[in-house]
This record gives structure tokens, sequence and C-alpha cells, in this order.
């Protein structure tokens, strides 16, 4: 029978070049003791000489973080396999090491995988032995190799699996479902079998498909006589199907046994959906028939303080939040994602660009992925595909963002060609796509020709044009708008601003804020509504990341990103609003900015309204300040309200909105802080699981003794920690702090921080988190551990 460990505990790492630790008498007591998933440069520090890139005269200090991720690492971990594996076939299976792996079993070299994004495995079964074996995985980061930060090590899930010797091969079961109606649905599964008995053998295949509710609805036997290796093709029917879909992502599970002379060899589940997916130039996409917009969001893999070390927990908590922003789309730029996050787009309901490459064999730096295409370009992208192709949340596969080819006569077209072939090898049933952004070269040298579904990135007043020369090809923005922002900051006078750089390193908050590539949010929204058979758009980005810190390339401390619709600490920007307005089913009535502004009396302060309604009505301290309508002809009016002649006073700011009758249908207020006073804490959940993988975030605001949140105050909070739980972050969103992210204090920025808990395997109990600052009432909370 098939047995699957997790290999996260027990492992020892040492940054540097060890060639001799791969022998087993190696001594590695003095290495480190770490778990897996592992990052190994987010403790850093962060410093403005890790990894400088060069280009064009100019020199980027902050692009990939300004972490410690580049150089040499060394993993080793020491497996007891029980008497008798030599009559089992073993595989190590690794989910991405970043980057440049070479892994060895008991001395011997077993094989390599230099991609950092791509899964794989090896068959070590003539490598181990009964008793204590020795994993050892080296690490190679070249520098200048990433336009972000790629993060350092194993840091994504490690298994071993322990099968017969008749088993399903690695990622060989194949689902499709050909025929889908409210009625019936045909369900095709291909499962390719393996046998290593070293003759032919008659094996049974029993496929039996479980429902949504846990029943079982339909199965199938099948018999075969197999040398080394077949596939099973078989057809099963499913009456009156659930499907999976973004408001009830139903999935189903298919589970094959494998058996020889009646003997049970292996049982392989597979988790799959009923769903239909459709293209159409003219009327966008369609699910299960069902007219959908793809209100999407671009992520990067990291997990902002956690570096990029895959937390499941984490993972659910942005998309958690992305949900509630209504966004139903994710494109995984510009990397295959860790499997962890499919799983949860399946559960959840997110429709789901799996994008392979950032680059081909023309660099956009001197070690990125153009090192690799000709001899890796075609076993990551099918090792892609095969490990994705199951999940329903995948609807395309992107074969590159941004591909310098494009303006490439010779090989542009031939290489996007190479891998739209393999895309259709492995999966059929889906389009390929690309982020085109070089528009009239990709145009005119037939690359945009290829790929069956165009996307368009930054092309928004070209829409119209470029519908008109692909009429019968479907079309969306798969990077859009690309606004800049810094939670809390608000500078005077407000007006659009391209490429603006400060003395504080920060972009102004109102959302008008973009480089020179890129416009405002209500841009994009205007040529989306304009331009129906877009099929919507992916915004650049969802969180803000680790590295690129646009547009302070060249200041430091400027490490991460300002283009997130929420801080890399997980604390929603005022875009969040905005783009909540238009995307989801909610009643959106947000202000901005604060109301805390000493010494800003008799000054006029603009606000701006984001909101579902189209009346609202402002006032300060009970005085109307006017009523706003949106007006359909405007662009910035168009979906969003503005005031831009509001004289500040401390007091209260109120926003009234009408409906369509003049009945008020919601108020909101923003007051004037007062003096910083107490803490608050605030968990997202008030219980979690004792696996040592459950995680807790626990928002921090300083407000004053009323409870009105200090939008100015920059505390410094100590944190301190009793019971089953470690603290393994704090953050503050501040894309120049170079505090550590481990640390167990934090300034405040605008008043907020988060705290990352985690649970302890195998522990229970209450935790108790304690947060004091000087001059502030302590605060504490807890959370109970199950």
């Amino acid at each position: 029978m098939r047995e699957v460990k997790t290999l996260r505990y027990g492992w020892k790492f040492q940054k540097g070049d060890f060639p001799e630790a791969v022998d087993m008498e190696f001594d590695d007591s003095q290495w480190e003791e770490v778990r897996v998933p592992h990052d190994w440069a987010i403790k850093g520090p962060f410093s403005p000489d890790n990894d400088v890139q060069e280009w064009s005269g100019h020199k980027f200090i902050g692009m990939t973080g300004g972490l410690p991720h580049t150089g040499k690492g060394f993993y080793r971990l020491r497996i007891n396999l029980p008497d008798g594996i030599k009559t089992k076939r073993v595989r190590i299976e690794f989910d991405g090491v970043m980057s440049h792996s070479k892994v060895y079993i008991n001395g011997r070299y077993v094989g390599e995988w230099p991609y950092g994004y791509s899964s794989f495995a090896f068959d070590i079964t003539g490598f181990v032995s009964s008793g204590e074996n020795i994993l050892a995985v080296s690490v190679d980061n070249k520098p200048d190799a990433s336009r972000w930060y790629p993060g350092a090590g194993i840091y994504r899930n490690v298994r071993l699996v322990i099968t017969e010797q008749v088993s399903i091969s690695h990622w060989d079961t194949y689902i499709t479902t050909p025929f889908v109606s409210p009625s019936e649905a045909k369900v095709h599964i291909q499962t390719t079998i393996e046998n290593h008995i070293g003759k032919e053998v008659a094996v049974e295949l029993e496929t039996r498909i479980v429902s949504p509710e846990g029943k079982d609805v339909a199965s199938k036997i099948s018999k075969k006589d197999i040398g080394k290796k077949d596939t099973f093709e078989d057809e099963l029917s499913i009456k009156s199907p659930s499907l999976w879909s973004i408001e009830s992502p139903s999935l189903y599970m298919a589970i094959s046994t494998v058996k020889v002379n009646g003997k049970v060899m292996d049982v392989y589940e597979t988790p799959f959906g009923i769903r239909s997916l459709k293209f159409d130039a003219e009327k966008g996409f369609f699910l299960n028939d069902k007219s959908v917009k793809f209100q999407g969001v671009c992520l990067h893999h990291d997990l902002g303080p956690l570096g990029t070390a895959v937390n499941r927990a984490a993972l659910k908590r942005q998309l958690s939040i992305m949900k509630e922003m209504g966004a139903n789309a994710i494109r995984t730029s510009h990397n295959p994602p860790a499997p962890e996050l499919l799983e949860l787009a399946d559960e959840m309901g997110f429709l789901v660009i799996d994008e392979a490459f950032d680059a081909w064999k023309i660099p956009k730096r001197p070690n990125d992925y153009n090192t690799l295409f000709d001899q890796w370009a075609e076993k990551d992208l099918r090792a892609m595909i095969r490990r994705d192709r199951n999940h329903p949340c995948v609807i395309m596969w992107s074969i590159g963002n941004e591909i310098p080819e494009q303006q490439d006569k010779e090989n542009g077209v031939r290489l996007a060609r190479f891998l739209h072939n393999i895309c259709k090898e492995e999966d059929p049933t889906r389009p390929t796509t690309s982020g085109i952004n070089i528009w009239e070269d990709a145009i005119k040298n037939g690359f945009a020709d290829v790929i069956d579904v165009i996307g368009w990135n930054y092309a928004p007043h070209n829409y119209g044009k470029y519908h008109q020369l692909f009429k019968n090809k479907p079309m969306y923005g798969s990077e859009t708008a690309s606004c800049i922002s810094t939670r809390g900051e608000y500078y005077f006078p407000v007006e659009e601003e391209m490429g603006v750089k400060r003395e504080t390193l920060q972009v102004n908050s109102y959302d008008l804020s973009y480089p020179g590539w890129a416009n405002t949010p209500d841009v994009e929204f205007r040529a989306q509504d304009d331009h129906p058979f877009i099929m919507g758009e992916f915004v650049w980005t969802g969180f803000d990341y680790l590295g690129e810190p646009t547009p302070y390339y060249e200041e430091w401390p400027s490490r991460s990103s300002y283009f997130g619709i929420v801080d890399l600490a997980g604390i929603p920007k005022d875009r969040f609003y905005l783009y909540q307005s238009r995307w989801a089913n909610k009643n959106t009535l947000h202000l901005l900015p604060h109301w805390t502004w000493p010494g800003y009396e008799g000054k006029v302060i603009p606000v701006h309204c984001y909101t579902v309604w189209e009346t609202v009505e402002l006032f300060v301290n009970g005085k109307s300040q006017g009523t706003r309508r949106k007006s359909p002809k405007a662009i910035i009016n168009r979906y969003r309200l503005v005031w831009n002649g509001v004289v500040y006073e401390p007091g209260e700011l109120k926003a009234v909105a009408y409906d369509r009758d003049g009945k008020i249908v919601k108020e909101v207020v923003v007051n004037t802080a007062g003096a910083p006073a107490e803490i608050h804490l605030t968990p997202d959940k008030k219980e979690m699981v004792g696996d040592g993988e459950d995680m807790v975030f626990v928002y921090v605001d300083i407000t004053d003794e009323k409870g009105v949140l200090c939008p100015n105050a920059d505390n410094m909070v100590r944190f301190g920690l009793e019971g089953p739980a470690e603290i393994v972050a704090v953050d503050n969103g501040d894309p120049t702090s170079t505090e550590p992210f481990q640390s167990h204090y934090r300034k405040v920025f605008h008043g907020r921080c988060v705290v990352y808990l985690r649970s302890i395997k195998g522990k229970t109990g209450t935790l108790k988190l304690t947060a004091e600052s000087e001059g502030l009432k302590k605060c504490e909370v807890s959370i109970s551990i199950k």
C-alpha cells in the first residue's frame, strides 16, 4: 500500500558550499536545525549590498528585497526506513527548491532540478536501504537572476512516497469532463500504472467517484495485462452533478485502487471538479455556460514577513482577503505556484491562470531562465501541467510573461509554438495564453497569433483597436493598472502622479500614482466597461511583495513593492475598497484620507469616497460639503466621488449614501484621533489547530482613549507570548522598514501592525499574547489551540 510521509522536521542546514556534506559520515552536529519549508534568507539581515543589480548605468538596490538570498546552502536529513524496504518502490518528491538543487542519498548523486519554481521527483529505490539513510540537498542561488525576491532553499514541502512494485505513476491520473450538463456529466479518467515486478502481470483497476457529500456516485472496474507501464482509459457517468463554480466550488474525489491477484497494491485519491469552460471572442468567458468577468489579481509567491516558505494557513488568509474584496481569479505571476495555492483555489472558488515562465532564451536578468531554457523548458512546462491539470480552478496555461521574444522575428513564433504545442499534448482541454506588453511587435511578428487567448499587459487604450485585428481571439487584461501607494500616506496637492519620488520613500495613498507604463485603476475600469468583449482583468498586484520597490529602485531602504492593493503585512490599503466597490456584492462606503491633521486647521484637504452607491453627501462636523454623483462620462468621477475643496477642522468627517429614491442607505464616520492611549489586539480567528502549521494573525491597533485609531502613531510595541505557540513574524506594512521580521517587537506604521502566530505540533491549550508600549495601556488576548 502507498505510504506518504511529509519530511518537515529534523533537517540540518548550513549556508555555504560543503561538497563533503553528501557523505553519510559527515558531522552536521553544529549545523542549524530547521523545519521545511524553509527560506534561509527571510531572517536577514536587510542590506543594500545584497544582490545589487546594474543595468543602463543604474544600480538597482532593493530589486530582490535587500535580503541575503544569493549563494550556496546545504541541507541534510536522516531518514529511517523499515526492514523490507527493498521489496518496495521509494520516491522523493519536492514541491520546489530555490534553486539549482542537487539531490544525494547516502553519498550518491540522485539528480538535479535547477528551476526553483518547478515541482519534481526522483525514484530513489536503488539508493536506499533499511535503517538510517542520509538525504542531502545542495542549493545554489545565483545573483542577478530575479526581478523580485525569490526566496532561498527548500521553501516548499518535501515528501517520501513508498509504494508496492505495482502502483500508479507520479502525477499520472488525468481527469477531464468532456460533457457537462445539469442532468449529466461524462468523466474521463486516464490512469497510468507502473510494474516493477519484472514480468507481465494482470492488473485490475477499480475507479470509484465520491461526491462532495461523501457518497459513491459512479464506479468502474477495468483489467489489463501490464508489462513495464501502461495506461487505462475509463469513462464514467454522473447524474445531476454538482458543478464546480466560484460561488459553489464543489469537489469530487476519484479513488483509484490497483489490485494484482486480488491483493490491493495501491490506492490513490485525485480531487477534481466538474465544470465547463468557454472562451468567446465577442461575449467573453463562460463558466458552466454562465458569463463571468475576471475580477483578478496577480500574486507573487512570497508570504510577506514569512518569506517564501509555504504555509497553507497564510495562503488561505491571503485568498480570504482577496475574496472579501470581491476577487474571483488569480494569475500566478510569473511562475508555477505552490500546490497548496491551487488546492485552496479549488476549495474557495478562484479561477487561476497557471503561468510557467518570466523569460525564455532572451534574458531579462543575466542569470534568469535564459540559462536553462534549452535544456529545461520542456521538462519544466510538462511538470507544471502534469502536476496541475486535475485542478478545476486552472482555466488557462500561460507560457510566459512579457517575453522579450515578442520582438524576435526569427525565434519568437517558433518558441511560442514549441511551448504552445507542449501544452496541447499534455492538456488539450485548456487554452494557452501569455502576458503581452510589446503589443505592436507581438502582433506584427505573429507572436500573438500562436496563443489561444491573448493577454494584454497595460493596454486599456488599445482594446478596441486590437479587437478589430483579432476578431476571433478572446482577450483580457492579463496585467493591469500597476497603481502604487503606501497605506496611510497622504500628500498634497492631490493629483495624478507618474513616477514621482519623495524623500520619505513613500507613495501617495489617494490612488492616483503609477509608474510610466501604467495608469490609475479608473482608466482600466473604463476600458473594461466600454469594451464588453474583454473578459476581465488581473490587477498588478493583490498584495505588496518583497522586492521591486517601484519607483524607488535606487533608493535604500526601500525593499518591497508599493503595487499591492493590500500591504505586505496583510492590511488593506484604501485601494482595497475601490476594487471592493466594483467587484463585491457589499455595501462599501469608504472615505479617505483619515481625519487627524494637526497643523492643517483651515487648510484644504481633498476627500475621496469609494462606494457602491451612486450618490453620497459629505459632512464635516454636521455641515454639508455637498452631494456628489457618479458621472458615466468622466474617468475619475465615474468610479469614485471627490470633494476637492474640503477645509479641515478637527472632529467628524461623515459620508451619507443615498439610494435612487433619495433614501439614506448607509453612513460612515471618520473621527479625529486624540493622543495614543491604548493597544487593541484583534486575532483573525479565536482558535487554531495544534498541528505545527496552523496560524493566527493578530492585528495590532494603537487608539486614543475613545478607541479611535491613531493614524499617525509610530509607537514601538513589544510582544510576549505564553502557551503552546510561537511568534514567527511581526510586520507593519512599511516598505522601508529594516526591522527583522522575526523580532518580538515592532513600531506600528500609521497605527497598525500584525503579529503572526503559529501552533506547535502536538501541543494544545491556551496561548496568551501580550502587547506593551511605553505610556500606553497594556493589552492581551487569548487563543485556544485544539
